[in-house]
């Protein structure tokens, strides 16, 4: 079946191939068009031909192809933001055509000249994509004064965290290991710095942040909630410039400039934490040596090699660092690396050969504040773990015609987990745990075709066969049915040799995005896919932690497999200055993974016996109305929607709401530049209280209170509502020729505002009769920052 449905896309391609080769010659228009200043590739940019529906929008690496009829055709180039270009062309045959477009001072004036909006919501294909450049983030109020990506994508609709403090995102009911993050297409892990207040993703690096919740391209797989699609700057070809910012948190730099001028360029950003030497002169005694900070260094550097073929070449690596004292010692960190080669075989057909390399490995230490020398009083306790990716991706883009592109592909990746070592001493005994590592393939294949026959109508639909291998050299476990909600017992197990085939899965993911606009300003969209993960966090708390571990899909564990439904209507006003859309969607998950009460998830040979099969539905509503043009800009959005879960043996069998359930979900964002130096931001969000559960009696020993959940049930209460109101003020200094130099002033939590990261109950140290509930705030107060901006 899966066969005959390949197949019959396939003979559907070659059939519109054949219908569009008719009489009238045609001929392709292609190129790249970059950033007059500093030579960036542009993503996203509407090329289209006046007057008409006839049209493209540039790739991810800034490259066009549009086929059309032979004669004379003005072609515009425009994106919000950009001075557009109208240009006349006579085609007579295949032409190369490059363009460099000007920042505009008036987008204002661009839109109303532009008359086009193909790059605009309300023209494309895919619902629940949402696009996010610096510009914008930048005039968002930011933590610390800092402009970060994970807190930007938080005010979209559909986008939740958990707290303040709180490691990832979730994403349309989703949990956080279910979001696919890639910086230049490779994984990352842990995308945060200081346990979730900050993102590894350093801004000065990053050129364009791409969002996708739904309607998944088939080119993406491996998660089953939402891709993050995070690509590097390539560096300026053109001139020398530095940028920068000195902050009472961290100071970043970032030096980029040309090679070879026009032909090759670099960037290469950097950033480092000085939280703990600023706290250095208050702490004494046994925090003395408290260590808080982090780094991370970006690089990339780019070679276009010549007119067919361009060279990309770009890494990450960064590590937080978090000890009490001497005696508790965390660290974690990233390190990825990315080479991409860029080859035009023809006016039409464009490939990306991606090659990857990811690396997420943590540790945590205890000891006892002696040193190894006291071998008599020293105790001592170490855990390493990591996971390791390398991949290919080859992928191509064929442009048929001005109304019909292919994609298709392969993708591979082989990953190493390494669940942990854990290395105790005690004295001069010394004892070593170390688990077995395991080894996976993961291989997919993938088409999709789009096609606009009118300026009214377009779909895009596609399949995605994946494939994954669980293999060798490993140790397999069996396990034997016991009642749910119990741990099960080992019946027996099975060592497998170097890439041997443990278990292998196999699934077929159909996509298909459909548009119909009803006029120039208004649209209506449906989508449908189906997305598979075959790997799972391990974390049985409300907020995966950097220490939390990774497990590929085994013969005891299945992949996620999710299928959602989105329909969606998006309005487009006709100066260009307001958009508006909504979006309803519906979510089922299978196979996902619950706990039995009092699980051991650290160092845990056996963990499967401790794992539960689960499914999840989540549905809601979301709506966003936004400005970006004039002196007043932003957005607000509305996400109203449920999650929920079902586990055999949790909760007495019944459905209970995810931990990351929020019902109400405000976000406003507004920016109001008072005059050509000084700019004013503010983010008000609001949110439903997120799930907990809470002991309903308890048992009583020697005077003491054991809590206890006498009925089972799951997530029955809610935490308070959160709400938070942040503010900046942005000061430009003169600008001068090379110079360029900017304050920012930010109150975080300006109401000071107490928000419960969890509720818990205790006895009264003073009175052991009285019972207490204690709020646990990770920010309490209001939190001032200040950044000093510059750049030449």
């Amino acid at each position: 079946m899966k066969t005959r449905l390949v197949k019959l896309l396939s003979i559907g391609i070659l059939l519109l191939w054949a219908l569009q080769t008719n009489a009238q010659q045609r001929f392709t228009l292609s190129g790249y068009v970059k950033d007059q200043q500093n030579g960036e590739s542009l993503i996203g940019i509407s090329v289209s031909k006046a007057g008409t529906g006839l049209g493209t929008v540039t790739n991810e690496y800034g490259f066009y192809s549009l086929t059309l009829p032979a004669g004379e055709h003005d072609i515009q180039f425009s994106y919000i933001g950009y001075a557009p270009i109208k240009t006349h062309i006579s085609l007579k045959g295949n032409q190369n055509l490059d363009i460099k477009l000007d920042k505009s001072s008036n987008q204002l004036n661009t839109v109303t000249v532009i008359g086009d909006k193909q790059e605009k919501a309300v023209n494309t294909l895919n619902t629940s994509i949402n696009r996010l450049d610096i510009a914008q983030m930048k005039k968002m109020p930011t933590f610390m004064g800092e402009v970060d990506v994970l807190r930007s994508i938080q005010t979209l609709p559909g986008v939740q965290t958990v707290g303040e403090g709180a490691s990832g995102f979730n994403v349309r009911g989703g949990a956080a290991d279910e979001n696919l993050i890639l910086l230049d297409e490779a994984p990352v892990y842990n995308s945060t710095h200081m346990l979730g207040f900050f993102s590894v993703f350093n801004p000065d690096a990053v050129k364009s942040v791409n969002l996708i919740k739904g309607g998944f391209p088939a080119e993406y797989g491996g998660r089953t909630s939402s891709v993050l699609d995070i690509r590097m700057k390539d560096g300026n070809n053109q001139n020398l410039a530095v940028n920068g910012g000195i902050s009472n948190v961290f100071s970043r730099l970032s030096i980029e400039a040309p090679i070879v001028k026009d032909q090759s360029s670099f960037i290469i950003a950097a950033r480092r934490s000085y939280i703990d030497i600023l706290m250095k002169p208050f702490l004494n005694g046994d925090m003395k040596d408290t260590k808080l900070n982090f780094y991370d260094i970006t690089a990339k550097a780019n070679f276009k090699l010549n007119k067919s073929n361009t060279l990309f070449v770009s890494g990450y690596l960064g590590r937080d660092v978090f000890g009490f004292g001497t005696d508790v010692n965390m660290n974690w960190g990233n390190k990825t690396a990315t080479v991409r080669w860029n080859h035009v075989f023809n006016n039409r057909l464009f490939m990306n050969l991606t090659t990857f390399y990811s690396n997420y490995d943590y540790s945590l230490e205890f000891n006892n504040g002696s040193t190894k020398n006291e071998s008599d009083n020293y105790q001592a306790y170490n855990w390493t773990s990591n996971i390791i990716n390398y991949g290919v991706k080859p992928g191509f883009t064929y442009y048929l015609n001005a109304r019909n592109s292919v994609h298709f592909g392969v993708q591979g990746t082989y990953y190493t987990f390494k669940p942990g070592k854990g290395v105790s001493q005690d004295g001069a005994n010394t004892n070593v745990k170390n688990l077995t590592q395991q080894h996976g393939l993961e291989a997919a294949v993938y088409i999709d075709h789009e096609w606009k026959p009118s300026k009214k109508f377009g779909v895009q639909y596609g399949l995605r066969l994946s494939q994954y291998d669980f293999l060798g050299n490993s140790t397999a476990y069996f396990y034997n049915d016991t009642t749910p909600g119990v741990r099960k017992t080992l019946t027996g197990s099975k060592t497998y040799g170097s890439n041997d085939v443990i278990k292998a899965y196999r699934y077929l993911e159909p996509r298909i995005n459909v548009r119909y606009g009803i006029n120039d300003n208004n649209a209506v969209k449906a989508s449908y896919s189906r997305t598979t993960q075959y790997m799972h966090q391990l974390s049985n708390t409300a907020s995966p932690t950097p220490l939390d571990i990774w497990t590929p899909s085994t013969n005891n564990v299945q992949p996620q497999v999710a299928d959602q439904y989105t329909l969606g209507y998006a309005y487009d006003a006709s100066n260009g200055k307001y958009e508006i859309s909504a979006e309803v969607f519906y979510k089922n998950m299978a196979h996902q993974l619950d706990y039995i009460d009092n699980a051991n998830l650290q160092l845990n040979q056996y963990i499967e016996a401790d794992l539960l099969p689960s499914k999840s539905r989540s549905y809601g509503m979301e709506l966003m109305a936004k400005k970006e043009i004039g002196r007043t800009t932003g957005w607000v959005s509305y996400t109203l929607s449920k999650s929920e879960r079902k586990t055999e043996g949790i909760n007495q069998n019944e459905w209970f709401l995810n931990r990351y359930d929020r019902t109400h979900n405000v976000n406003v964002v507004v920016t109001h530049e008072i005059n050509k130096r000084t700019s004013f931001s503010a983010n008000w969000v609001y949110a439903t209280g997120t799930p907990t559960t809470y002991a309903d009696s308890r048992l009583e020993y020697q005077d003491w209170d054991i809590p206890y959940n006498s009925t089972d049930k799951r997530n029955t209460y809610r935490m308070p509502a959160f709400h938070r109101l942040d503010v900046s003020l942005t000061l430009k200094g003169k600008q001068q020729r090379r110079w360029k130099g900017e304050w920012v002033f930010s109150l975080y939590n300006l109401y000071a505002r107490r928000n419960a990261y969890s509720i818990y109950f205790q006895q009264n140290k003073d009175d052991k009769t009285k019972r207490e509930a204690v709020r646990l705030s990770i920010i309490g107060s209001v939190i001032p920052g200040i950044t000093y901006n510059f750049k030449f």
